[in-house]
């Protein structure tokens, strides 16, 4: 396994629509042990292909519960509202208050390509809605207004 460089702010691979995974080889499996290592070594809760630099429908992420992988997630149903911080690794030191819908039922294969339904509430949903919207090229920024999105201040600027 691998760490990769996460891709941050203005990078355009940031703004591109991943492309559907249509071989499922041992060259997508290696690339979901790296999404995983690199996720956790940034202390991450979800990581999605573009943010490394792929452009390929990839998403891992762990809530407490272990690693959930996600190849070409699609979500197929979403059920009320939670407004709710969020951060991005790509978008280091800003935060804001996204509305996301509180409940999700999305399709998605696994390495082998094999299908499965998953559900998520709370944050569960909230991670699955954020790194979809990655393999759309949508930032969680994409929501606010200018005004509404925090900048973490540095250390040596408080004080």
């Amino acid at each position: 396994m691998a760490i990769r460089i996460i891709r941050v702010g203005e990078d355009p691979v940031l703004r591109q629509k991943a492309k559907e995974v249509t071989k499922f080889t041992p060259a997508i499996a290696k690339l979901l042990n790296d999404m995983a290592e690199t996720m956790r070594d940034a202390d991450g809760v979800g990581l999605a292909g573009n943010q490394i630099g792929i452009l390929k429908r990839l998403i891992v992420m762990d809530v407490g519960q272990g690693v959930i992988e996600l190849v070409n997630p699609v979500i197929l149903e979403k059920r009320g509202t939670q407004y709710g911080s969020e951060g991005c690794l790509s978008l280091p030191g800003l935060s804001g208050k996204v509305s996301r819908a509180e409940y999700v039922r999305i399709r998605a294969q696994d390495r082998h390509g094999e299908s499965f339904e998953l559900e998520g509430r709370e944050l569960l949903a909230r991670c699955i809605q954020h790194e979809i919207d990655h393999l759309d090229g949508i930032l969680f920024t994409d929501y606010l207004q200018p005004h509404e999105i925090e900048r973490a201040v540095a250390a040596e600027e408080r004080s």
